[in-house]
């Protein structure tokens, strides 16, 4: 999963748009946006974030620098040191995919912030919050509450590939006013636009796609 070989299977697979949401770090943020930048395919900066309750939260990013600022907090608040025997090593790279440091932090840990409180600060922000695979068991919102509380700030519900958006529908029926959206959550390369969603948007930004989940301004969601 280094940057050009993920931008290269992201273009094969026929997508103009992708974002990289390590989990609860951004250090390899620039690598691939620049990765992304030089062969033509919009990287957008994010990050998958999880609470103490361990729910997984998707936030996409205005700027790199925006998921340098949320990371010193994640930072602040991931206990742990990383095994590398058991969860193997966690290389920092360049946009060449060179090997250039690596990170002894935790990453695949909880945070101890709580869901909301991450909510609040992905606000500050001003990024977009979505709630990942809400369709799984492990680390989901649904999964680890059995319901979304009332009043929270969330953009939209993400669903894996394992389920449809017309499934999803009829599961969730009691959440759609919030947008669902498909990404594949890839975590090798083969996975990569195993699921896809389709913006109607002016630019390729995170911005952008929080007008089109809440379906201002002409934005929106393709139906497909």
């Amino acid at each position: 999963m280094t940057p050009r070989a993920v931008v290269e299977r992201a273009m094969t697979v026929g997508l103009d748009m992708i974002a990289i949401c390590d989990h609860n770090s951004a250090e390899n943020l620039p690598a691939f946006i620049k990765a992304g930048t030089k062969a033509g395919l919009a990287v957008l900066p994010g990050m998958e974030v999880t609470s103490r309750e361990e729910i997984h939260l998707l936030a996409l990013l205005n700027r790199p620098e925006d998921g340098f600022i949320l990371q010193e907090w994640v930072y602040q608040h991931l206990p742990g040191r990383n095994d590398e025997k058991v969860f193997g090593p966690q290389v920092r790279v360049n946009e060449n995919s060179e090997p250039i440091g690596h990170n002894d932090k935790m990453l695949i840990g909880a945070t101890l912030l709580s869901f909301e409180e991450i909510l609040c600060f992905v606000e500050t922000l001003k990024g977009v919050a979505i709630a990942s695979h809400i369709d799984r068991q492990a680390f989901s919102l649904i999964g680890q509450l059995g319901f979304i509380p009332e009043g929270v700030s969330l953009d939209g519900l993400e669903i894996s590939s394992r389920t449809s958006l017309e499934e999803a529908r009829k599961q969730f029926r009691s959440y759609q006013h919030l947008a669902f959206v498909r990404s594949s959550d890839a975590h090798f390369l083969e996975e990569i636009g195993k699921a896809s969603t389709q913006f109607l948007l002016e630019e390729r930004t995170s911005r952008e796609i929080k007008m089109a989940l809440h379906s201002r301004e002409g934005r929106g969601i393709a139906e497909s």
